[in-house]
């Protein structure tokens, strides 16, 4: 029995959205599935499977089968908010029964099958997951808006419109906002200041997957973005003032000519 509990398993990591329903999604699962709720989050046992729902958006997979995947991931889209176009995922290995927990060449060696062990490596993996979903959205906000600021280095002005300036804005706004809101995620779960024991198996995954390393190169993107809306903020005031200023000369123009104007007719 122990030779087959270390043969080597799969896992996968996915962020499928913004988040789930938690609550909604613990009355649909309780029915058919062994669950707990820990920390506004689930954990499914099925004999040595295990899925950790998030309510962040993420759900790590361990030794569940493709099909059940598909089918608790399809349920999870249901109950989520902003479904994630393109979901991010990782996948990994693991092995239970090891002499002790670790991460060796790339797969995860676990000392045994507690439930709790696999709930606490999870938080890492998810957390892993989700950073991946803000890196990838902080870079595609950056390229897409790429050619701002080589315009206004080129030209000395950006070529669009109040309206398009004030959509792109928006779009940064959005974006740094829905990181900077959910930035919290990526530091120590409060799981583990009630259950420091197990917060050892969350720092090796975090550890492993440079999830703090990870978390500044993303601070250095957002402000990035920060700086580009700022560009942006500057030349929607350059336009304003500029606009006020026409409309003054135009005033001033007008009052003149309406003056010459009544001189002639005296």
């Amino acid at each position: 029995m122990e030779s087959t509990q270390k043969m080597l398993k799969k896992g996968t990591a996915y962020c499928l959205a913004q988040s789930f329903d938690i609550t909604a999604l613990a009355k649909v699962l309780s029915g058919s599935n062994l669950i707990r709720i820990i920390k506004n989050t689930i954990l499914i046992e099925d004999d040595c499977a295990w899925s950790v729902i998030f309510a962040y958006g993420a759900v790590v997979h361990w030794n569940v089968d493709v099909d059940k995947q598909t089918e608790l991931d399809a349920l999870l889209l249901e109950h989520a908010k902003n479904p994630h176009p393109t979901p991010e995922k990782e996948h990994f290995t693991f092995t239970l029964f090891c002499p002790s927990t670790r991460i060796y060449e790339d797969s995860v060696e676990i000392e045994s099958d507690d439930p709790v062990t696999i709930f606490s490596l999870s938080h890492g993996m998810a957390q892993s997951i989700k950073l991946a979903s803000f890196e990838t959205y902080a870079i595609l906000t950056i390229n897409n808006t790429r050619y701002i600021p080589k315009s206004l280095a080129e030209t000395g002005s950006i070529k669009l419109n109040s309206r398009n300036i004030a959509k792109i804005r928006g779009q940064l706004f959005l974006t740094k906002s829905d990181i900077f809101l959910n930035y919290d995620l990526l530091d120590t779960p409060d799981f583990f200041w009630e259950y420091p024991e197990y917060e050892s198996f969350y720092i090796i995954i975090a550890k492993y997957l440079e999830i703090a390393q990870r978390t500044e190169i993303l601070s250095k993107k957002l402000e990035t973005i920060q700086e580009l809306f700022d560009m942006l903020a500057d030349e929607q005031k350059h336009r304003h003032s500029l606009m006020l200023e026409w409309i003054v000369i135009g005033l001033i123009a007008f009052e003149a000519s309406m003056a010459i104007a009544e001189k002639f007719v005296h």
